[in-house]
């Protein structure tokens, strides 16, 4: 009879004693695993906001990107305005010694005073080309400043973009661990 209770303590008490130490090794590795899931949810988390934050960050570019373009155009129209205008200027500028010479050698009195009327007009109208000059010289300025200030902010979101992709790039800033 005591080898058939031993036998019996033996058969049933074993697979208690197994069961009860492998509880607490069951319990840590679903301890470990909910805390690895938690991580890595917490990761995913975290590289979707920075994914949504590049999609806004690559829309804001184009759009930035649009600007510059728009912007250049808009000097390059200006400064061959400009041109123009000074085209204008320098022929204007050009006839009006051409008649003074004219005039100097002119004996008749009567188209020296038609020479004289052409050089008026003529200089009347170089003033307003000059006039047309300033005008011109002052929106290229400011078109320039425009051109700068799209540029610096292009510039800036570029920065930013590098960055983001930068941090997605290096696993270790997604969530602040170290990487095993």
């Amino acid at each position: 009879m005591r080898r058939g209770s031993f036998l019996i303590l033996v058969v049933f008490g074993m697979p208690a004693a197994t069961f009860g130490q492998a509880a607490p090794s069951d319990s840590q590795t679903l301890q470990a695993l909910l805390t690895e899931v938690r991580e890595l949810r917490q990761d995913l988390q975290i590289s979707l906001a920075r994914v949504e934050n590049a999609q806004i960050l690559l829309s804001r570019l184009q759009i930035q990107e649009v600007a510059v373009t728009r912007a250049s155009q808009h000097l390059d129209q200006t400064r061959s305005e400009l041109a123009g205008a000074q085209v204008v200027q320098k022929s204007e500028a050009a006839q009006i010694k051409h008649l003074e010479d004219t005039l100097s050698t002119e004996g008749n009195s009567e188209q020296q005073k038609d020479l004289q009327e052409m050089i008026n007009r003529v200089q009347s109208d170089l003033e307003a080309s000059t006039s047309v000059e300033q005008q011109r010289l002052k929106t290229e300025s400011e078109a320039e400043e425009q051109l700068e200030s799209e540029q610096s902010k292009l510039n800036k979101l570029e920065a930013q973009l590098d960055e983001l992709v930068r941090m997605m790039g290096n696993p270790s800033e997604q969530s602040g661990r170290v990487p095993r």
